[in-house]
């Protein structure tokens, strides 16, 4: 293949391609950039592998430390287990991608897109999507591309392509937009509540943006000669399914009508499946439905859910009915609860709705509970929210192995997340480390949702103050030819069976996060339009059930989240609290009890269950930070006696000596008689030397200065 580059400008910055100058053993390559920052993208198609009913599409993003100059840390100093942000890009990669390559084909394709170079202004998650699409192409993948994405901010009040990090903390928008050629695929975005029509005309704006990279895409492959490859599907024997649909579709419109419970439901479709199962296996082996149903196991299964597939959705375009009852617009029953655990649990919820249920646990900690981000390509170091999303077999009746979070859970607790982050207090105001836990006990649909839902009322039960009350809805879709139905709320069949799984989660103000995922090739502004504006209603529905169980945070926390004291001390100290190898700090900590975090610029933050011993270690650091002047008298303890006086200490970390002429308002003969080793006693700063030793007295005090320092220190 020969060499090709290839430049795109948005607003003066360029995406540039470069194809045929690597990896020439993989279906296709390219190098996409912009700025500094460099991602290599790869795709390859291999023969598919015995049994296979689905398309194996395996999307790897891998961000190696080199890019941005780092080592990585630990023993074997090479990159381990991948960051967070590696998932959510991979799931980025992928959702756009993949209803773009036709779902019958049974080969093995992967995509391996790997960071190369990193500028730290510039993210490598969107060069990462668009880089997928011409890999996929220049592999000869079949494939209903190309395919782009761009990220868009809002910048004051003008909306930018691609904006920087900086761009992106400092506003008020980030989102990003994948499309096709048919319209807009995948949406994903975080927003400080702005209201529904800004979020539409920014898809609109990073939509036309996807146009451009598109197009360049076509004349790039158009300059290599290589044409758009749609491989026709494999004829399908129409036998079995004509059987099933002659035999089970009165009954199977009958049930879906008939039975609002998805128990109940599931069961007598199971039933009907068992039935046709026995009819075939009663026919001679000869018959062509037998030989149809058993040349694939798996046959009888994929024809009766498509049969249901069909049905369900004609039922929604032609009555208007979905599954359940429930009109187009409607959500399902909500009901919720607060403070359902004992003790050590600063903070929980539950959320229902219809048989979703998702039980949200709050936990605060300090600033050093803050997640580490220092071994990752971002600029963003660390992380004061954590929200994290458990999907147990049991949610669906189902049984497996329970093993680490998969990108399904990450990329959940990610979009709640999100969701909230734009309402959580500020740092100054509460500087609590927070950690929410959404554990789905049931799932039928949306159980993400449920868990911003769950998540807002767990943080009020906790205490805290939250800038708003944030609900979340997913909506669906259901497209046959033209007729176009959005559903509200949509339950797991509806999301199985439909085209669209569009959640939106916001306050009443606007929205705070978007998540968009299709299943067709693409789909209008106009749709989305809808979609949006029809949510709305729904997450103020939700939000009104929300705040009927708590509409405001508890004026006090949990008795036991631990108590935080914030203080600021000169940078120039923080030696000094520390102490050398840590001495210092962890005696105040064996005193108080209290646990003692230390950031660069001076910020001390102290913490314990009992506000009481808090304060004692605000005090003790307060006391040894302070600079001290001539005639500031404090009680001390003798620590050791020289020939020449005495040692005192009279802060911790701070000494000074008494010198034997200042010991009393007489001669004295020889310290001992007058002092010991371990005795208080109230002093004097004279002066600080410019060496910096402090010279104590113990003459000309006031009473009234003694007795103020007997009482500083506690022993009054």
């Amino acid at each position: 293949m020969k060499e090709i580059e290839k430049s795109i400008s948005f607003d003066g910055r360029d995406i540039r391609l470069t194809i045929g100058l690597f990896a020439p053993q993989a279906g296709g390559a390219v190098l996409i950039q912009s700025g500094d920052t460099a991602v290599f993208v790869t795709a390859t198609r291999s023969q598919g592998r015995e049994g296979i009913d689905f398309l194996p599409l395996l999307v790897d993003y891998e961000e190696r430390l080199y890019a941005g100059g780092k080592i990585p840390g630990g023993f074997l100093r090479r990159e381990g287990r991948p960051p967070e942000k590696v998932t959510l890009t991979c799931r980025l990669i992928d959702r756009p991608l993949r209803p773009l390559i036709p779902q019958w084909i049974r080969d093995d394709i992967q995509i391996v897109a790997t960071t190369w170079s990193m500028d730290p202004q510039v993210p490598p998650d969107v060069l990462a999507v668009t880089g997928a699409s011409v890999a996929v192409q220049l592999a000869g993948i079949p494939f209903y591309g190309p395919m782009a994405a761009v990220r868009v901010g809002l910048v004051g009040d003008d909306f930018i392509i691609n904006p920087t990090y900086k761009e992106i903390t400092s506003g008020d928008l980030d989102l990003v937009v994948a499309g096709s050629p048919d319209g807009v695929i995948m949406v994903e975005a975080g927003a400080n509540q702005l209201p529904e029509q800004d979020i539409i005309e920014a898809i609109d704006f990073g939509y036309e943006a996807t146009c451009d990279l598109i197009q360049a895409q076509r004349e790039i492959m158009e300059e290599l000669g290589i044409e758009p490859v749609i491989e026709p599907p494999q004829e399908v024997d129409q036998t079995l399914e004509t059987f099933i649909q002659e035999r089970t579709t009165d009954d199977i419109k009958g049930i879906l009508s008939q039975y609002l419970d998805k128990t109940l439901r599931d069961t007598r479709l199971d039933e009907i499946k068992e039935t046709i199962q026995e009819q075939i296996a009663q026919m001679p082996e000869e018959e062509p439905v037998r030989v149809a149903a058993t040349a694939d196991s798996k046959a009888l299964g994929k024809v009766f859910k498509e049969v249901t597939k069909k049905l369900m959705r004609r039922q929604i375009v032609e009555d208007g009915v979905r599954v359940d009852g429930r009109k187009l617009d409607e959500v399902r029953p909500v009901s919720c609860r607060v403070g359902l655990l004992p003790r050590r649990v600063h903070g929980s919820a539950l959320f229902n709705r219809g048989l979703t249920q998702v039980l949200s646990l709050v936990t605060l900690g300090t600033p050093g509970d803050a997640q580490d981000l220092a071994d990752d390509l971002h600029p963003e170091d660390e992380k004061r929210y954590l929200h994290h999303y458990n999907f147990p077999p049991f949610s669906v009746g189902e049984t497996r192995p329970m093993r680490s979070p998969g990108r399904r859970e990450i990329g959940h607790g990610a979009l709640a997340e999100r969701a909230l982050l734009p309402v959580l207090p500020d740092y100054d105001k509460f500087p609590y480390v927070i950690r929410v836990v959404s554990e789905v006990l049931s799932s039928n649909g949306s159980t993400s949702m449920g868990s911003v839902c769950g998540s807002t009322l767990g943080l009020m039960d906790a205490g805290v103050p939250i800038k708003k009350p944030v609900s979340g809805a997913a909506m669906g879709l259901i497209k046959e030819g033209d007729e176009v139905r959005i559903l509200t709320d949509i339950q797991g069949i509806e999301d199985f069976l439909g085209d669209m799984d569009f959640k939106v989660a916001g306050t009443d103000t606007g929205i705070t996060a978007l998540q968009m995922d299709m299943k067709i090739s693409g789909l209008s502004m106009e749709t989305i339009a809808q979609a949006i504006q029809q949510a709305k209603p729904a997450r103020l529905h939700i939000l009104e059930k929300m705040l009927g169980t708590i509409d405001t945070a508890r004026a006090e926390l949990s008795p036991y989240a631990p108590r935080l004291l914030t203080i600021k001390i000169d940078p120039e100290f923080i030696g000094m609290v520390i102490g050398p190898g840590g001495k210092m700090i962890k005696s105040i900590t064996e005193e108080t009890g209290a646990k003692i975090d230390i950031q660069d610029d001076g910020t001390v933050t102290v913490s314990a269950i009992e506000s009481e011993k808090a304060q004692r270690a605000v005090t003790i650091i307060q006391n040894m930070t302070r600079k001290l002047s001539a005639g500031d008298v404090y009680l001390g303890t003798v620590t050791r006696i020289i020939p020449i006086g005495a040692f005192v200490e009279f802060l911790p970390g701070k000494e000074g000596m008494v010198h034997i002429s200042q010991i009393a308002d007489y001669r004295v003969g020889k310290v001992e008689d007058e002092l010991a080793v371990g005795d208080q006693v109230v002093i004097k700063v004279r002066d600080i030397d410019n060496k910096g030793r402090i010279n104590l007295t113990r003459l000309n005090i006031h009473p009234d200065e003694a007795q103020a320092a007997r009482e500083a220190a506690g022993l009054v």
